[in-house]
Order: structure tokens, then C-alpha cells, then sequence
């Protein structure tokens, strides 16, 4: 079994927390969760894709866990250009010119903004549910009624209740939708309890809620990411070798969803869709998810 090292790195705005497994030497595989999950996440993941001789960087994202704002003064933002920076000044920090990036949810969106922004910094990438950068501009144009629903709560979250609501009960809020995301996966206490633990962070409630608010234009962002978000808001092509992933039952992406993202990606594409697997696909299908990360860093499969 490969050990697993707790580690801190200070970025431009951030004391950030980081599992670091595998060789030093190794070449480096950054991992990043989603909203609502956590590093335990990638468990299973990060283990596999160590044992083949990399060296694997797992962070909790700003809002979650022991990574902490820096100054009382930064906007707790939540926002894709503020989570795109951070995987970018992250990189910096462990002076790593280029890795593997791999996530879903904000942190797919977090890889996505890399990959498309500064390709050099990538060699590939893996994410889930296809294209995930934010089109804000028409984030106010409805959709079908039967996607509309399974966004209650970011709407939820618009609301000053919202709010309140997560504020709390972030635990059983976190966890219905894990249920909610992932119909098939049959977690149990312990397993969600592991992470239910890194909302208890004192930013998660602001972080959530402005990046909820900031993607409908109910919020301001942080002026330090308006360049950043003036570039995203061309939906720029991403040139990097990819792996698409989508589970078949993500309840809140229709695996259908990603099919026309295809048009987004301009270098070596595959889109691989799994049966029976939700919203978190390392966690509930982490050979699967190792497979792809392996596949683009050069090491073919994982047996």
C-alpha cells in the first residue's frame, strides 16, 4: 500500500491542505473534487495511479477542510475563474511546469479553465461530464423543465433561506444530494461522514453560495479574476488531450449532456460513459477513473 502525505503550500490567496501520494520523482497527476464532496474521494484513485510510479497531488479546494483564505479581506468566491487560478498558482507553488489534471464538478471546471487558458501547464485531461466551463451570459436562459428541476438547489441558494438552510444543515443538505447524484451508489455512514467533515470548513457556506449566486449573475464576482472571466466567456476550445467520463446515472447531468461537447475539444478526444455510475465517478468507479488518468499520462492501463 502507498503511503499518503498531509501537506501545506501557500499560494497568492490561499494556505492550501494537500495529499500528496506516490514517488517524489514521479511525474506529477493533480486530482481535484467537486461540490459537495473532498479529497476521500480519490482514495481509491490515487493509490492506483501512484503504484504506477506517479506522484499524485489530491488539494481541498477553497472552502473545504483545513485550506484557509490567507487574508480576512479576500471575497470567500466560489466563482470558475477564482477555482481555475487557484489550480493555476497551485501549480506555481510546487513549481510543476505541466501535469495530468483530472476532476468533476468544480474541480472539472477548475481543470477544464487550465487546460483552455494555459495548455502548456497540461499534458492531459480527464473530465467528467465533458466541457465544464461556465457560460454565464446564458445561465439566465431556461432549459427543459425536466433538467430545470434537478437544479432546485442551486436555485435554493440564490435565496438568503438558501443560505440559512445550508448554513444549518450542510451535512444533511451535502448528503442528500450525494444521494440524489448517485441513485446506484450505495455509500453508507462512514463513508460520507469522512468527508461531511471538510464542510465544516468556516468558508464553505459563503464559498457555495457565491459561486451559485456568481454563475447566474445574482453576484458579484472577485475583480481579481475579471480577466480571467472575460477570456472564459468566449467558451474557449480546449487543445489538450482529453477523456470525457459520464456516468450513466448522474442525476444531475444526463449522460446525454455531454454528447454535443465533442465540438469544444480540438485535440485527442474520447468520451467514455459508464454504466450504473453517478455524479462521482472516482469514488464510485475509481479503476474506471485511474484508467483514464493513466491512459493520458502514458502508462496505458491499470490492470
Amino acid at each position: 500500500m502507498t503511503d499518503t502525505a498531509t501537506k501545506r503550500i501557500r499560494t497568492k490567496v490561499l494556505d492550501v491542505t494537500y495529499e500528496e501520494t506516490g514517488p517524489a520523482q514521479g511525474d506529477p497527476v493533480i486530482l481535484l473534487h467537486g461540490f459537495p464532496y473532498d479529497p476521500r474521494c480519490y482514495d481509491d484513485v490515487a493509490a492506483r495511479v501512484a503504484a504506477a510510479g506517479y506522484r499524485v497531488i489530491v488539494p481541498y479546494l477553497r472552502g473545504y477542510g483545513p485550506t484557509r483564505f490567507l487574508s480576512p479581506d479576500t471575497l470567500r468566491s466560489g466563482q470558475q475563474g477564482a477555482l481555475g487560478q487557484d489550480l493555476l498558482e497551485l501549480l506555481d507553488a510546487l513549481d510543476l511546469p505541466q501535469a495530468v489534471v483530472a476532476g468533476y464538478d468544480w474541480g472539472g471546471r477548475a481543470a477544464c479553465i487550465v487546460s483552455a487558458l494555459w495548455p502548456e501547464r497540461v499534458k492531459g485531461l480527464v473530465t467528467c461530464c465533458g466541457y465544464n466551463i461556465q457560460n454565464i451570459a446564458a445561465a439566465v436562459n431556461p432549459v427543459a423543465p425536466e433538467q430545470e428541476h434537478r437544479y432546485w438547489y442551486q436555485y435554493y441558494f440564490h435565496t438568503e433561506r438558501g443560505r440559512a438552510g445550508l448554513s444549518a444543515n450542510r451535512a444533511d443538505y451535502c448528503r442528500l444530494l450525494w444521494q440524489l447524484w448517485s441513485p446506484d451508489w450505495d455509500f453508507d455512514d462512514t463513508v460520507y461522514a469522512a468527508s461531511a467533515a471538510s464542510f465544516d470548513n468556516i468558508d464553505f457556506v459563503d464559498v457555495v453560495i457565491q459561486s451559485y449566486r456568481h454563475r447566474y449573475g445574482y453576484a458579484a464576482g472577485d475583480p481579481a479574476y475579471d480577466d480571467i472571466e472575460r477570456r472564459l466567456a468566449s467558451q474557449p476550445q480546449i487543445t489538450v488531450p482529453v477523456i470525457s467520463i459520464h456516468g450513466e446515472s448522474d442525476g444531475v447531468h444526463p449522460v446525454t449532456e455531454s454528447l454535443p461537447h465533442a465540438g469544444r475539444f480540438s485535440g485527442a478526444y474520447e468520451r467514455r460513459t459508464l454504466p450504473g455510475i453517478g455524479h462521482n465517478v472516482p469514488q464510485e468507479a475509481p479503476e474506471a477513473f485511474a484508467d483514464a488518468v493513466l491512459s493520458l499520462a502514458g502508462a496505458g492501463t491499470s490492470g
